[in-house]
């Protein structure tokens, strides 16, 4: 049985006019726009992906980015593979950037100072995260949220890729940033975000490893910007070794939130995000 669907008979929905003149279904008009005014633009968004010889996972990661994302940021580690060739064959307009430094934080900071979307989306080369869900996060910021995290032990979300040590590890590291900053996040060491690049100076980023992630987090929470979690499927790595070292990797983690903490070092007065 087939369901007809009918427009609401409400004064709020308005018809959009074609070019020759008839009339089509639009959308509900602004309570405080006037007919026949331009919706405001849509904010433009940048895709930061952090790579160190991901040729062969490349290709899976870019069929996957949504119409959405504006503009693609590759920062290359100085890969030792075909990771560049792949990333313009897949995408010829692919901005490539050589970071800075050696590490996954001097890679991001370096994508994030040459990204010019008014949102900046942060995500891993080697297939672990999903593209496709980019636009759950677009829409929190879209709707007054700062800093959009993904997390994988919140309804909808999960891991098909974390090992018990790592789980045990975010747990540790997630009552840590929980009971230093008096927050209430599900989740810590997962590396997908999306903010307002206008709050990029309040993120204060210099970690070079992959605690910057950690950095991030609790430079928001100190700068008191608006933070939202969204569910985010954890895939395994589609090919090639990971770069992360758990025990190593965690202690790094640790020094930055114990360090990091409210009243631990001066800090610059906090800006609020315009209502």
């Amino acid at each position: 049985m087939k369901i007809k669907h009918h427009l609401p008979e409400h004064p709020s929905f308005v018809t959009q006019t074609d070019g020759d003149g008839s009339a089509s279904p639009g959308r509900a008009a602004h309570p405080l726009r006037r007919a026949g005014d331009r919706p405001p633009p849509r904010a433009t968004v940048s895709l930061v992906v952090p790579a160190r010889n991901e040729a062969r996972n490349i290709p899976w990661v870019f069929e996957q980015i949504p119409d959405c994302v504006d503009e693609v940021i590759l920062v290359d580690g100085d890969s030792v593979d075909s990771t560049v060739h792949m990333a313009t064959r897949c995408l010829p307009t692919v901005r490539h950037v050589e970071q800075s430094g050696p590490g996954k934080g001097n890679a991001l900071r370096t994508g994030f100072l040459s990204a010019t979307g008014d949102y900046i989306v942060m995500i891993d080369a080697d297939g672990s995260m999903l593209p496709a869900e980019i636009p759950h996060y677009l829409h929190f910021l879209d709707h007054g949220f700062d800093f959009v995290k993904g997390s994988r032990f919140i309804a909808g979300g999960g891991s098909l890729d974390i090992t018990p040590i790592r789980r045990l590890g975010n747990l540790v590291l997630l009552a840590a940033v929980n009971h230093l900053y008096d927050a209430k996040l599900t989740d810590l060491c997962y590396g997908f975000c999306a903010f307002r690049r206008d709050f990029l100076d309040d993120l204060d980023l210099h970690s070079s490893g992959f605690e910057i992630e950690t950095e991030m987090i609790a430079h928001a929470l100190r700068s008191g910007l608006r933070i939202a979690e969204v569910p985010s499927l954890e895939l395994p790595r589609r090919s090639g070794h990971s770069h992360l070292h758990a025990i190593s990797d965690g202690r790094r983690v640790l020094r930055t939130l114990l360090s990091e903490r409210p009243g631990a070092r001066s800090a610059a007065p906090a800006r609020r995000s315009p209502a």
